[in-house]
């Protein structure tokens, strides 16, 4: 994968955002209402669901479908990391209570406190690692239950190549500090993430959406093939 092509298609297809403004300012809207926000993250899910060679945005249409979609890459996510959070919620607790000055119960837990706090940080991490993936697998088969199939995502990953992939998430990621930084600019800050939160979704959408089609892309070119040598 080009990482390069691949950011710059999916800005181009992000910018097609700012030809209907009506759409945007819909998404704007919904986006900075809580739970009704999860018909954005629904839209994103749509994004990602167009196919390698879409020149257009979905329709914004069908809100409680989208809702409902929206809930579930949300619930996903959870669910994916719960394992993590579990794990690292003794450590929280415990330093919780060490403000609170109650040492009699901190210094007995401690002991089993940060070892399991490391495993759920190398956890969170190597799930972390696999979330983007397994998200857009859920939607493009339309199963929830896609999100945990690890080893298919872990196969595409691979196709991608993991060097390519860790770079295309730390770029995800220092991305995604530049817009959260845009909220704590004086005065028009506020204003700022308002407009980019959804249009940057979408582009992280749609750019996850195309390293998916290039992890599976050689799968669906090499099954034609293995059928004529079967036959």
């Amino acid at each position: 994968m080009k990482l390069d092509e691949n950011l710059s298609k999916a800005i181009n297809y992000t910018t097609m955002l700012f030809s209907d403004l009506g759409r945007l300012l819909i998404l704007i809207i919904l986006d900075i209402i809580p739970i009704v926000n999860f018909v954005v993250l629904g839209y994103i899910g749509n994004v990602i669901k167009q196919p390698k060679n879409s020149e257009e945005l979905p329709p914004l249409e069908k809100y409680f479908d989208l809702w409902v979609q929206g809930l579930k890459i949300a619930v996903a996510a959870f669910i994916f990391m719960i394992i993590p959070l579990l794990l690292i919620g003794p450590f929280v607790f415990l330093v919780a209570l060490s403000w609170l000055e109650f040492s009699f119960l901190s210094s007995v837990g401690w002991v089993l406190a940060i070892p399991l706090m490391l495993i759920g940080v190398l956890l969170a991490f190597f799930f972390g690692i696999l979330l983007s993936m397994a998200i857009v697998n859920m939607l493009k088969k339309d199963s929830f239950g896609e999100v945990f199939a690890f080893g298919k995502i872990l196969v595409i990953i691979g196709k991608v190549g993991w060097g390519t992939y860790i770079l295309w998430l730390l770029v995800i990621f220092v991305c995604s500090a530049v817009v959260a930084a845009m909220g704590g600019l004086p005065a028009v800050g506020w204003f700022l993430s308002l407009i980019v939160a959804p249009v940057f979704g979408i582009f992280v959408g749609r750019s996850a959406s195309l390293v998916y089609i290039e992890g599976t892309e050689s799968e669906e070119t090499a099954a034609p093939a293995s059928s004529v040598e079967e036959a």
